[in-house]
């Protein structure tokens, strides 16, 4: 891309997409009352739009920018709705084996992980695959998309897949 490329399209979102700005706030705000992360949306939506408009000509930008911080708000809602399960590779210790645990409570973890397992191993192949990687082995999404030579994107995709249907089995074993 010339410089003027760069300047043009400088221009054109100075003029055609940063003054809805306050209006894409205030819709966001009235859209996803529990979202705390208005700014990021935002900025992120620009951020989506302008290579939008680096690749090809942009008719509507209002209604690209709206669309775009929905499918970035909903994205983060969806994320937000994810258990977190911390990699064991980043655990401290197990509460099973400290002397102070009770053999109720010992067992009753026993049971949490086997459920948790019986969780994993009911997902497709590849999504346990990249699940166990980056959930159990740490590694990166980068290492992960390296090694089993899929998109970064294919293994953000698949963690959340696999995390939300975790999620499910666990709620459906009544585990929180």
């Amino acid at each position: 891309m010339s410089s003027n490329d760069s300047a043009e399209i400088s221009r054109w979102f100075a003029a055609e997409v940063q003054p809805h700005e306050p209006a894409l706030r205030a819709w966001l705000r009235a859209q996803f009352p529990g979202l705390t992360d208005v700014d990021d949306i935002v900025q992120e939506s620009f951020a989506r739009v302008l290579r939008a408009r680096e690749r090809a000509e942009v008719h509507t930008p209002r209604a690209l920018l709206f669309t775009t911080a929905r499918h970035v708000a909903i994205d983060l809602v969806r994320r937000q709705k994810i258990v977190a399960f911390e990699p064991i590779t980043e655990m401290g210790g197990s509460p099973v084996y400290d002397e102070g645990t009770g053999v109720a409570e010992s067992a009753a973890h026993r049971q949490e992980l086997e459920i948790l397992t019986h969780a994993i191993q009911s997902l497709p192949d590849r999504c346990r695959q990249v699940l166990t990687l980056r959930k159990i082995y740490g590694l990166s999404q980068k290492e992960i998309a390296a090694q089993l030579g899929i998109s970064e994107h294919t293994v953000e995709v698949q963690v959340a897949n696999g995390m939300r249907r975790c999620t499910d089995f666990l709620a459906r074993h009544g585990l929180p």
